[in-house]
């Protein structure tokens, strides 16, 4: 998020809003309308459970759902809120209500009409089941005065809840297909047969495999969207996807951050190579540690892995010089960002000398203990990569590594949730707005079975305290200062080692017309992509 928006994103959560104006995505040039027809083939290395992000986050079921499922507000690429299933909507004066006035065009795919009992619906059935507790966290209740009206309810002001309102975090589902009683996270419907509102309904989901999606033709968007067919390809390696974009069969290949392929790519003449359309996601590449399990529960051992570790070398030598190294749990293009942090410049010399002093000496074969490392499938530029490169660097100081690949995303997901791991890699998402994406990581009260919470096991009443408080402030300038305490004790305390922000490009064939560079980048829908 570059700095220069912070204000005009202050604006947009203290104030009222009742903006009906042009959708967000690159016009096309004036004298070439978009054409209709075509199939778009999407390559992705991430395979999905299940196709609903109201309980689910993740690039995997982020790109698949906001192309089934509508949400409320969709986002330009200048951090501004657009109307989408809500053409006019406000948030008071006091942050503590958000009202938003829905279309009354809109039909799910199945025909019936989209009613704020659906809008009621789903967001309380995100507050009640997606792994961001804190996204949905204040809202208490959802009133619905009528069929096409739903004013959200919260206990507190909550400066993040017009950026909830983002096709990735709010998909509206049907209430007389969800609301029938059955565990949502394991519900039928989340897999087979999936019906919204979005541009494109569901065909086929073969797991591990494709996904294949429709054009709607009742969509709420009159003559939108323009392409036939979406396909999403699931292939967990890499090489493959990308000898499809360049023979043509697939036209779309987001979220590529290999320094050996962006490179090649930049010098593709059939392909377009864009860092944009990711600002709102901040992705950080980092090394988690399970605090529950010794010795990483000792901080000294914690700190002398840090010490052991060389971000420069990492970005520059292993990433080619397209990232950036990252030492805090914040993306620097953040406005909440701070540079007052707990940095450990890499020295195996003091490493090991911290390690003697905490009383882990060195066996007779020069081991001190052995620790298990896993990593995200399907980013092995940084994620194995990384893997392998910190197991040799813990060598020198006498830490066996063992690095454990997973089959795949699901099975990964499993040992994170189950807490079955010492150490992993991952790559987690700052999405936006602090309260979203950073809070999950850090609360003792999101400590749970479910991946991409607070599966470090990290607990500190004073870091609850903070975010808690800086969870319900409007003003930015008060909530960065809680956010500079709060960035100071993890970084000393250490449930993480943070190590860079993840290069993200998008590549799509030149034949494409607006591919989404709006801050959810591919996360968006895709209505207003055509051929040329």
């Amino acid at each position: 998020m570059p700095t220069f928006t912070f204000t005009r994103r202050a604006a947009m959560l203290s104030g009222a809003l009742a903006t009906v104006g042009a959708l967000l995505a690159l016009p096309a040039a004036a004298d070439e309308a978009p054409k209709r027809g075509g199939t778009l083939v999407v390559g992705s290395t991430q395979t999905p459970r299940h196709l609903n992000g109201a309980v689910q986050s993740g690039v995997a079921t982020a790109v698949p759902s906001t192309q089934i499922f509508a949400s409320p507000l969709r986002f330009d690429d200048k951090w501004n809120p657009q109307p989408y299933l809500a053409e006019s909507w406000k948030l008071a004066e006091d942050g503590k209500s958000l009202t938003l006035n829905l279309r009354k065009n809109a039909v799910f795919h199945d025909g019936k009409p989209v009613t704020s009992a659906d809008v009621a619906f789903s967001i309380m059935a995100i507050k009640a089941n997606h792994p961001f507790t804190t996204m949905m966290g204040p809202v208490e209740q959802v009133e619905t005065p009528d069929p096409y009206t739903a004013v959200i309810r919260m206990s507190k002001p909550h400066p993040a809840i017009v950026l909830a309102m983002s096709p990735a975090l709010c998909p509206i589902l049907p209430k007389h297909i969800y609301g029938d009683g059955q565990d949502l996270k394991s519900h039928p419907r989340n897999s087979t047969d999936v019906v919204g509102s979005g541009p494109f309904k569901l065909v086929e989901f073969k797991p591990g495999q494709r996904i294949v999606m429709e054009r709607f033709d009742k969509f709420f968007l009159p003559g939108k969207p323009y392409l036939d067919k979406v396909i999403v390809n699931s292939m967990p390696d890499l090489a493959s996807l990308m000898l499809g974009l360049e023979r043509g069969d697939v036209q779309m290949l987001p979220f590529v951050s290999v320094p050996s392929d962006l490179k090649r790519l930049a010098t593709n003449p059939q392909v377009t190579l864009t860092p944009k359309g990711y600002e709102g996601i901040g992705a950080i590449n980092w090394l988690a540690f399970n605090l529950t399990k010794k010795p990483l529960s000792d901080l000294q051992v914690r700190k002398a892995i840090a010490t052991a570790i060389d971000k420069n070398f990492i970005t520059k030598a292993l990433m080619g010089g397209f990232a950036t190294p990252v030492d805090g749990p914040i993306v620097a293009s953040s406005p909440f960002a701070v540079p007052d942090l707990v940095r450990y410049p890499v020295d195996l010399k003091k490493a090991a000398e911290m390690l003697d002093a905490a009383g882990y000496k060195a066996g007779a074969n020069g081991d001190r203990f052995k620790l298990t490392i896993d990593y995200l499938p399907g980013a092995d530029d940084q994620q194995k990569t990384v893997a392998e490169y910190i197991r040799g660097q813990l060598k020198k100081i006498g830490i066996a590594v063992e690095v454990r690949a997973s089959a795949d995303f699901p099975a990964w997901a499993k040992r994170m949730a189950s807490h079955d791991f010492d150490m992993s890699m991952d790559m987690v998402f700052n999405w936006g707005d602090p309260i979203i994406g950073v809070h999950r990581t850090y609360l003792s009260t999101n400590i749970k079975p479910i991946v991409w919470t607070n599966t470090q096991s990290y607990s500190n009443p004073k870091v609850d305290e903070l975010l808690g408080t800086a969870g319900g402030i409007i003003d930015p300038t008060k909530r960065k200062a809680y956010y500079a305490t709060f960035a100071k004790i993890v970084t000393d305390e250490l449930p993480i080692v943070f190590i860079n922000q993840v290069p993200y490009h998008m590549v799509a064939s030149k034949k494409l017309a607006n591919v989404p560079q709006t801050i959810w980048g591919p996360m968006s829908p895709f209505d207003e992509i055509s051929f040329k």
